[in-house]
Protein backbone atom coordinates (compact mmCIF):
# COMPACT_ATOMS: atom_id res chain seq x y z
CA UNK A 1 0.00 0.00 0.00
CA UNK A 2 1.53 3.29 -1.10
CA UNK A 3 1.83 6.20 1.28
CA UNK A 4 2.69 9.83 0.90
CA UNK A 5 6.05 11.10 2.08
CA UNK A 6 5.65 10.61 5.83
CA UNK A 7 8.35 11.33 8.41
CA UNK A 8 10.29 8.52 10.02
CA UNK A 9 9.29 7.46 13.50
CA UNK A 10 12.27 8.31 15.69
CA UNK A 11 13.42 6.43 18.77
CA UNK A 12 15.06 8.68 21.36
CA UNK A 13 17.18 6.93 23.96
CA UNK A 14 17.66 8.18 27.53
CA UNK A 15 20.22 7.67 30.25
CA UNK A 16 18.86 4.87 32.37
CA UNK A 17 18.27 5.41 36.08
CA UNK A 18 17.02 3.22 38.92
CA UNK A 19 14.81 4.98 41.46
CA UNK A 20 13.15 4.09 44.73
CA UNK A 21 9.78 5.84 44.78
CA UNK A 22 7.07 6.19 47.39
CA UNK A 23 3.36 5.56 47.02
CA UNK A 24 1.58 8.91 47.42
CA UNK A 25 -2.00 7.74 46.85
CA UNK A 26 -4.05 4.89 45.45
CA UNK A 27 -7.30 5.22 43.48
CA UNK A 28 -9.64 2.87 41.58
CA UNK A 29 -10.65 4.21 38.14
CA UNK A 30 -12.58 0.95 37.64
CA UNK A 31 -13.29 -2.08 39.86
CA UNK A 32 -10.33 -4.02 38.44
CA UNK A 33 -7.89 -1.17 37.80
CA UNK A 34 -5.69 0.35 40.49
CA UNK A 35 -3.96 3.67 39.81
CA UNK A 36 -0.88 4.14 41.99
CA UNK A 37 0.58 7.64 42.17
CA UNK A 38 4.29 7.61 42.98
CA UNK A 39 6.62 10.38 44.07
CA UNK A 40 9.59 11.22 46.23
CA UNK A 41 12.94 12.99 45.84
CA UNK A 42 14.33 10.39 43.43
CA UNK A 43 11.59 11.12 40.87
CA UNK A 44 13.43 14.33 39.92
CA UNK A 45 14.82 14.10 36.41
CA UNK A 46 12.40 11.40 35.29
CA UNK A 47 11.94 11.37 31.50
CA UNK A 48 8.52 10.98 29.88
CA UNK A 49 8.28 11.86 26.20
CA UNK A 50 5.97 9.37 24.52
CA UNK A 51 2.60 7.73 25.26
CA UNK A 52 4.17 4.28 24.92
CA UNK A 53 7.02 4.98 27.37
CA UNK A 54 7.34 2.14 29.84
CA UNK A 55 9.30 1.46 32.97
CA UNK A 56 10.45 -1.63 34.80
CA UNK A 57 8.87 -1.82 38.26
CA UNK A 58 10.63 -3.67 41.08
CA UNK A 59 8.44 -5.02 43.87
CA UNK A 60 9.37 -5.82 47.47
CA UNK A 61 9.27 -9.45 48.52
CA UNK A 62 6.35 -10.28 50.85
CA UNK A 63 7.15 -8.85 54.27
CA UNK A 64 9.97 -6.62 52.99
CA UNK A 65 9.82 -2.83 53.03
CA UNK A 66 12.17 -2.21 50.12
CA UNK A 67 12.55 -3.90 46.73
CA UNK A 68 15.76 -5.57 45.62
CA UNK A 69 17.13 -3.43 42.80
CA UNK A 70 19.63 -3.91 39.98
CA UNK A 71 22.39 -1.40 39.42
CA UNK A 72 23.09 0.68 36.35
CA UNK A 73 25.95 -0.83 34.34
CA UNK A 74 29.27 0.98 34.52
CA UNK A 75 28.95 2.07 30.90
CA UNK A 76 25.47 3.43 31.62
CA UNK A 77 23.93 1.14 29.01
CA UNK A 78 21.56 -1.26 30.72
CA UNK A 79 21.10 -2.85 34.11
CA UNK A 80 23.20 -5.37 36.02
CA UNK A 81 21.34 -7.87 38.18
CA UNK A 82 22.57 -9.78 41.24
CA UNK A 83 23.97 -13.24 40.54
CA UNK A 84 22.88 -14.59 43.94
CA UNK A 85 19.63 -14.28 45.90
CA UNK A 86 17.75 -12.22 46.73
CA UNK A 87 16.90 -11.40 43.13
CA UNK A 88 14.88 -8.41 41.91
CA UNK A 89 11.22 -9.08 41.09
CA UNK A 90 10.10 -6.92 38.19
CA UNK A 91 7.38 -6.30 35.61
CA UNK A 92 7.10 -3.73 32.79
CA UNK A 93 4.41 -1.03 32.93
CA UNK A 94 3.43 1.87 30.71
CA UNK A 95 3.48 5.27 32.39
CA UNK A 96 -0.03 6.73 32.53
CA UNK A 97 0.86 10.27 33.65
CA UNK A 98 3.94 12.20 34.70
CA UNK A 99 3.70 15.66 36.25
CA UNK A 100 7.18 17.05 36.81
CA UNK A 101 5.91 20.16 38.59
CA UNK A 102 3.79 18.17 41.04
CA UNK A 103 6.40 15.43 41.34
CA UNK A 104 3.95 12.65 40.51
CA UNK A 105 4.03 9.52 38.35
CA UNK A 106 0.87 7.46 37.73
CA UNK A 107 0.95 3.76 36.92
CA UNK A 108 -2.20 1.71 36.23
CA UNK A 109 -2.32 -1.91 37.42
CA UNK A 110 -4.94 -4.45 36.34
CA UNK A 111 -6.10 -6.78 39.10
CA UNK A 112 -5.93 -10.14 37.38
CA UNK A 113 -4.91 -13.38 39.05
CA UNK A 114 -2.22 -13.66 41.70
CA UNK A 115 0.73 -12.20 39.85
CA UNK A 116 3.30 -10.25 41.83
CA UNK A 117 2.22 -6.87 40.42
CA UNK A 118 -1.51 -7.46 40.94
CA UNK A 119 -0.99 -8.63 44.51
CA UNK A 120 1.21 -5.63 45.30
CA UNK A 121 -1.16 -3.11 43.71
CA UNK A 122 -4.22 -4.48 45.50
CA UNK A 123 -2.61 -3.90 48.91
CA UNK A 124 -0.65 -0.74 48.04
CA UNK A 125 -0.98 2.10 50.55
CA UNK A 126 0.66 5.52 50.87
CA UNK A 127 4.19 5.34 52.20
CA UNK A 128 5.12 2.02 50.64
CA UNK A 129 8.17 1.84 48.38
CA UNK A 130 8.66 0.49 44.86
CA UNK A 131 11.60 0.53 42.46
CA UNK A 132 11.32 2.05 38.99
CA UNK A 133 13.90 1.88 36.18
CA UNK A 134 13.62 3.70 32.86
CA UNK A 135 12.18 4.61 30.48
CA UNK A 136 15.11 3.47 28.35
CA UNK A 137 13.75 5.11 25.23
CA UNK A 138 10.80 6.90 23.67
CA UNK A 139 9.13 6.14 20.34
CA UNK A 140 8.32 9.57 18.93
CA UNK A 141 5.27 9.27 16.69
CA UNK A 142 4.52 12.50 14.80
CA UNK A 143 0.78 13.15 14.86
CA UNK A 144 0.60 13.95 11.12
CA UNK A 145 -1.34 10.95 9.82
CA UNK A 146 -4.75 11.18 8.17
CA UNK A 147 -6.40 8.86 10.68
CA UNK A 148 -5.57 6.45 13.50
CA UNK A 149 -6.48 2.94 14.56
CA UNK A 150 -5.79 1.90 18.15
CA UNK A 151 -6.71 -1.40 19.80
CA UNK A 152 -5.67 -3.20 22.94
CA UNK A 153 -6.55 -4.95 26.15
CA UNK A 154 -6.09 -3.60 29.68
CA UNK A 155 -2.30 -3.64 29.40
CA UNK A 156 -2.49 -1.28 26.42
CA UNK A 157 -5.19 1.08 27.67
CA UNK A 158 -2.81 3.50 29.48
CA UNK A 159 -0.83 4.09 26.28
CA UNK A 160 -3.96 4.35 24.12
CA UNK A 161 -5.50 6.87 26.51
CA UNK A 162 -2.36 9.00 26.32
CA UNK A 163 -2.34 8.81 22.53
CA UNK A 164 -5.95 9.93 22.39
CA UNK A 165 -5.14 12.81 24.73
CA UNK A 166 -2.34 13.95 22.41
CA UNK A 167 -4.05 13.61 19.02
CA UNK A 168 -4.82 16.85 17.16
CA UNK A 169 -8.32 18.24 17.29
CA UNK A 170 -10.77 16.64 14.88
CA UNK A 171 -8.50 13.93 13.48
CA UNK A 172 -10.40 10.65 12.94
CA UNK A 173 -9.55 7.73 15.23
CA UNK A 174 -11.04 4.26 15.51
CA UNK A 175 -10.46 2.65 18.91
CA UNK A 176 -11.20 -0.83 20.28
CA UNK A 177 -10.60 -1.52 23.98
CA UNK A 178 -10.89 -5.07 25.32
CA UNK A 179 -11.99 -5.41 28.97
CA UNK A 180 -13.82 -7.91 31.16
CA UNK A 181 -17.21 -6.21 31.20
CA UNK A 182 -19.06 -2.89 31.12
CA UNK A 183 -17.92 -2.02 34.65
CA UNK A 184 -14.38 -1.55 33.30
CA UNK A 185 -15.36 1.22 30.90
CA UNK A 186 -14.25 4.72 31.89
CA UNK A 187 -14.19 8.21 30.33
CA UNK A 188 -11.28 9.09 28.03
CA UNK A 189 -10.35 12.68 27.22
CA UNK A 190 -9.55 13.48 23.60
CA UNK A 191 -9.86 16.31 21.09
CA UNK A 192 -9.86 13.82 18.24
CA UNK A 193 -12.95 12.67 16.40
CA UNK A 194 -12.67 9.30 18.12
CA UNK A 195 -15.03 6.37 17.74
CA UNK A 196 -14.36 4.33 20.90
CA UNK A 197 -15.77 0.80 21.08
CA UNK A 198 -15.47 -1.24 24.28
CA UNK A 199 -15.21 -4.99 23.71
CA UNK A 200 -16.40 -7.16 26.63
CA UNK A 201 -15.02 -10.64 27.33
CA UNK A 202 -18.09 -11.42 29.45
CA UNK A 203 -16.53 -14.48 31.05
CA UNK A 204 -13.79 -15.33 28.57
CA UNK A 205 -10.35 -15.77 30.10
CA UNK A 206 -7.72 -13.15 29.38
CA UNK A 207 -5.89 -14.11 26.20
CA UNK A 208 -8.78 -16.19 24.84
CA UNK A 209 -11.21 -15.39 22.07
CA UNK A 210 -11.07 -13.37 18.88
CA UNK A 211 -13.01 -10.23 19.81
CA UNK A 212 -10.16 -7.89 18.95
CA UNK A 213 -9.29 -9.76 15.76
CA UNK A 214 -12.86 -9.52 14.49
CA UNK A 215 -13.06 -5.84 15.39
CA UNK A 216 -9.84 -4.93 13.59
CA UNK A 217 -10.62 -7.03 10.53
CA UNK A 218 -14.02 -5.37 10.33
CA UNK A 219 -12.63 -1.82 10.20
CA UNK A 220 -13.60 0.16 7.12
CA UNK A 221 -10.40 1.98 6.22
CA UNK A 222 -10.65 5.71 5.72
CA UNK A 223 -8.96 7.59 2.86
CA UNK A 224 -5.36 8.59 3.42
CA UNK A 225 -2.52 7.23 5.53
CA UNK A 226 -3.26 5.59 8.88
CA UNK A 227 -1.08 5.06 11.92
CA UNK A 228 -1.98 1.83 13.68
CA UNK A 229 -0.99 0.84 17.21
CA UNK A 230 -2.26 -2.39 18.74
CA UNK A 231 -1.06 -4.21 21.85
CA UNK A 232 -2.15 -7.04 24.12
CA UNK A 233 -1.70 -10.79 24.46
CA UNK A 234 0.86 -12.06 21.94
CA UNK A 235 -1.17 -15.03 20.72
CA UNK A 236 -4.29 -12.94 20.15
CA UNK A 237 -2.31 -10.48 18.06
CA UNK A 238 -0.69 -12.92 15.60
CA UNK A 239 -3.67 -13.08 13.19
CA UNK A 240 -4.12 -9.31 13.49
CA UNK A 241 -0.48 -8.66 12.61
CA UNK A 242 -0.69 -11.10 9.72
CA UNK A 243 -3.84 -9.40 8.41
CA UNK A 244 -2.36 -5.91 8.52
CA UNK A 245 1.11 -6.77 7.24
CA UNK A 246 0.44 -9.65 4.84
CA UNK A 247 -3.16 -9.30 3.68
CA UNK A 248 -3.30 -5.50 3.52
CA UNK A 249 0.40 -4.86 2.91
CA UNK A 250 0.57 -1.93 5.31
CA UNK A 251 3.85 -0.17 6.03
CA UNK A 252 5.30 -1.87 9.12
CA UNK A 253 6.89 1.36 10.36
CA UNK A 254 3.44 2.86 10.78
CA UNK A 255 1.69 -0.35 11.86
CA UNK A 256 2.87 -1.37 15.34
CA UNK A 257 1.37 -4.60 16.71
CA UNK A 258 3.09 -5.43 20.00
CA UNK A 259 2.60 -8.47 22.22
CA UNK A 260 2.83 -6.99 25.72
CA UNK A 261 2.27 -10.36 27.41
CA UNK A 262 1.76 -14.04 26.59
CA UNK A 263 -0.38 -16.64 28.29
CA UNK A 264 1.77 -19.03 30.31
CA UNK A 265 4.86 -16.81 30.15
CA UNK A 266 5.96 -14.78 33.17
CA UNK A 267 7.50 -11.38 32.41
CA UNK A 268 7.51 -11.68 28.61
CA UNK A 269 10.29 -9.70 26.91
CA UNK A 270 8.17 -7.78 24.42
CA UNK A 271 11.30 -6.16 22.96
CA UNK A 272 12.13 -9.42 21.18
CA UNK A 273 11.54 -9.33 17.39
CA UNK A 274 8.14 -10.51 16.25
CA UNK A 275 7.72 -13.61 14.09
CA UNK A 276 8.89 -12.72 10.60
CA UNK A 277 6.07 -14.82 9.15
CA UNK A 278 3.60 -12.32 10.61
Amino acid sequence: METRNLPDIEVVYHDIAVRTLEVLRVTRPTPRMVRVTLGGPELAGFVDRSPADHVKCFFPEPGAELPVLPRVADDGDGLEFPTEPPFPVSRDYTTRRYDAEAGELDLDFVLHGKGVASVWAEQATPGQKIGVAGPRGSIMVPWVFDWYLFAGDETAIPAICRMLEELPEGVPAKVFLLVDDAAEEHPIDTRADAEIVWLHRDGLAHGEGDLMEKAVKGVEFLPGDPFIWIAGEAGELKPIRRHLHKDLGLNREYTDVDGFWKRGIVNLDHHEPEDEDD
